[in-house]
């Protein structure tokens, strides 16, 4: 089955690898190859690939995977992405969808959520009393006791455990290069979603029958509403990837280097430039986990208030696709700089690198469909080592924002939310207007997206998550 989901690209400056259906690969923009080829002419690349969700991005396509060896690589800004570490998180209730059924029970929960989840871009979060330096620093270790709810009971505990990681660490000097307006605005940011596609998301799960083993291993259950959350680093990342590639732009004049599209960006691993940007960009990986625990956190208080003191909402991952770090090959005994943009690493059972508590099982692959559509956890699969153990990240773009506009009716929007129907997806936003530009009109089909990864042999489905009601920001 793998022949119908793969291909070999090969183009002037080397080969992509690309995993997509045949509807998708038609349906690819020529762009995506222009894009490719210019990121093939930089030095001594090993391995570059495109999953089933890509589309066109700045300096290098959403839906990349592209890997360095450590001893002579490179890093570039444009293939991790200006908001660094954004990712996804799940985590897990004791509610049952029946318990969900009435559309005004889903509408309280929804505006009890926004009392705690600010989701103006201009209303600060209500997290003052956390040292933003504290957590970009540590991570998740620099939060206060009192937001790790489950710290104090360690068989439950999952919030430091059931994640991608918990803390990066980085040479902490590199800090002094970010002025002080950007913290000013990232504190003010903590524990929000940001506009665009972000969202945390009220769900309830449909088990796959042959991942059903791993499934209940994980405590998921048919009929389970579940949160996903989808958010990255905020400003502070933002401004890391603006200021950072500010310099490695003008290096590269300096220097003579670069390719026919000026917005790649990067340097070699060994340039104090590219030292400088690695390091800040693991503080940003710290500042996303961050905030999408905060997230969750205002999410648990919002449940308590409407389902009382039993409410539940345990960790079940949280990871992210817009990141580069070093990895060790398996079988290879050497060091790769791996980049994903828009890529989620999916890792199978024993594989080393899965943390423990999902050491037997691979650890569980969070992709989120468009507003309104299914998402997806998945596992890897042991012939996704082929990919680097990249898969999609979502359902991908088919329209920009303003092409969405332009051909989305906000009627076509209401009836893929189901408005007026029992079963209506609520969203937080007064108006579907101002969110248009998130209809999933806006996207690829997420079902043939995952029927690509599952059927290039990359990763298999564990649950699917039908929505029952989102909060977006603005």
């Amino acid at each position: 089955m793998k022949e119908n989901y793969y291909r070999q690209v090969k183009l002037p400056s080397g080969t992509v690898h690309v995993y997509a259906g045949p509807s998708l690969y038609e349906a690819l923009d020529y762009k995506v190859f222009e894009m490719a080829n210019n990121n093939l002419q930089i030095p001594n690349g090993v391995y570059m690939s495109y999953t089933p969700d890509v589309h066109v991005g700045v300096g290098t396509c959403i839906g990349t995977t592209a890997v360095w060896n450590s001893e002579d690589g490179y890093v570039s800004p444009s293939i991790v992405g200006s908001d660094i570490g954004c990712g996804m998180r799940v985590h897990l209730t004791n509610l049952h969808k029946h318990e969900l059924k009435d559309l005004k029970l889903r509408k309280k929960l929804v505006r009890t959520i926004e009392k705690y989840l600010p989701v103006d871009a201009h209303t600060r979060g209500h997290f003052s009393d956390i040292r933003l330096e504290t957590v970009v620093k540590k991570g998740l270790h620099g939060l206060p006791k009192k937001y790790i709810p489950d710290g104090y009971t360690p068989r439950k505990a999952k919030s430091l455990t059931h994640v991608e990681s918990s803390r990066f660490g980085f040479d902490e000097n590199s800090l002094n290069r970010l002025p002080e307006n950007v913290w000013h605005r990232s504190h003010r940011q903590l524990g929000t979603l940001g506009g665009g596609n972000h969202f945390a998301e009220i769900q309830s799960v449909e088990i796959a029958e042959e991942n059903r083993a791993t499934a209940e291993a994980w405590g998921l259950f048919d009929g389970q509403v579940i949160v996903m959350i989808h958010s990255g680093s905020r400003a502070w990342g933002g401004s890391v990837s603006q200021l950072c590639g500010s310099d490695i732009k003008r290096m590269m004049r300096a220097e003579g280097m670069g390719t026919a599209d000026p917005n790649l960006l990067f340097a070699s691993l060994d340039h104090p430039l590219a030292v400088q940007y690695t390091d800040l960009m693991y503080s940003a990986l710290n500042y996303a986990v961050v905030n999408r625990h905060l997230i969750a956190y205002a999410v648990r208080e919002a449940g308590k208030d409407v389902f009382g003191s039993k409410f539940e909402l345990a960790t079940l991952y949280d990871l992210m696709h817009n990141y580069a770090w070093e990895e060790d090959t398996e079988d290879e005994g050497r060091r790769v700089f791996v980049h994903r943009k828009g890529a989620t690493r999916a890792l199978p059972a024993n594989h080393p690198d899965n943390p423990e508590p999902y050491a037997s099982t691979g650890h569980p692959a969070l992709i989120p469909g468009s507003m309104g559509t299914s998402s997806y956890i998945m596992v890897g699969a042991d012939g996704g080592k082929a990919n680097y153990h990249s898969i999609c990240h979502g359902a991908g773009r088919i329209r920009s924002r303003s092409a969405t506009k332009r051909l989305v009716t906000v009627d076509e929007f209401s009836a893929s939310m189901r408005v007026g129907m029992e079963d209506e997806v609520v969203v937080n936003q007064r108006s579907l207007e101002t969110i248009l530009d998130e209809s999933p009109q806006a996207y690829k089909d997420v079902d043939q997206i995952i029927e690509s990864v599952v059927g290039a042999g990359l990763a298999s489905v564990v649950a699917k998550c039908k929505p029952m009601a989102v909060i977006k920001g603005v």
